[in-house]
């Protein structure tokens, strides 16, 4: 487990990472959220030992990373800006890799390239910025860490190759207990793939929350209704948003799915429906609950 408490990052007179305290489980994907500058990029290099914190302790399993070698041997850090030895191939950046990480596996290596359709003895940089971070994500994925800490990894990938290392991700997290880490901008590139979302702003976590905590917490629902209702014909529910175009409505509440179709049928609709909420509707909700407007956050 990888607890920071505290963390303050400074640059000069900025503070990229301001006072920062998150928590990150094994066995599970953390997800990063935040616009560009927002300190993703930093917080990852600390928690992978590259960066010594001002303040404040990043610890897994109790050792300061920055300070043990243990620790950043289970951590492999992959940058936003892809980084290959000049001239170097594949095999070469295998060869080194396997150095560097004594669970490296060369076998599983030569079988993800293949699957990837990378070319062993091809100089990587005559690769699309596509396919050098489908090598970075496989080189990660066989150095046999038990973090991977992904920066912006799926910017830049096709949907299938999206999918794929979505895919190589939650194999790994089944059977060996892989922990990837994945910052990104995008709500929805971590839709399908995040148990665990912190979401980064100007240096400092608004909140940390496990998605389906979030997601048992707050519900949707469109209906339809003879006449016109208002947020207070839902109490005691909490409605944290309600629309209407004509006699259909939205409504967004913080109460369980069975407590929102209850007080929804003692209203009489003509017709309604629960549904499932977006990870991007579930963020809209908690931050606007906040005070924040995640919408001016991230896009």
């Amino acid at each position: 487990m990888i607890q920071a408490a505290d963390v303050t990052k400074r640059f000069e007179q900025r503070a990229a990472i301001d006072h920062v305290s998150a928590q990150i489980n094994e066995g599970s994907v953390f997800g990063l959220i935040g616009s560009n500058g927002a300190g993703k990029s930093t917080f990852l290099r600390l928690a992978a030992g590259i960066l010594k914190p001002d303040e404040g302790t990043l610890c897994l399993d109790g050792q300061t990373i920055f300070e043990s070698s243990q620790a950043k041997a289970r951590i492999f850090y992959i940058s936003d800006e892809q980084y290959f030895y000049s001239n170097a191939t594949p095999a070469e950046m295998r060869d080194f890799y396997s150095k560097v990480y004594s669970k490296f596996d060369k076998a599983r290596f030569q079988q993800l390239l293949r699957t990837f359709e990378l070319e062993m003895d091809r100089k990587i940089n005559t690769f699309s910025k596509g396919m050098k971070k489908q090598l970075s994500v496989i080189c990660g994925v066989c150095a046999g860490t038990d973090y991977l800490f992904c920066d912006e990894t799926f910017d830049g990938l096709d949907p299938v190759a999206r999918q794929a290392v979505k895919s190589l991700f939650a194999g790994e997290i089944a059977q060996r207990g892989l922990t990837p880490v994945v910052a990104s901008h995008n709500l929805r590139e971590l839709e399908d793939i995040c148990d665990h979302v912190g979401l980064l702003h100007r240096g400092g976590i608004l909140f940390s929350r496990d998605l389906d905590d979030m997601k048992l917490g707050i519900n949707k629902a469109q209906c339809v209704f003879d006449e016109p209702v208002a947020k207070e014909d839902f109490t005691p529910l909490e409605v944290m948003q309600l629309e209407s175009r004509g006699s259909l409505y939205t409504i967004t509440v913080r109460a369980g799915r069975d407590e929102l179709a209850a007080r929804i049928q003692e209203l009489r609709p003509i017709f309604y429906e629960v549904l499932p909420l977006t990870l991007e509707e579930i963020f809209i909700s908690e931050t606007e609950a906040r005070g924040y407007d995640i919408k001016k956050l991230l896009f």
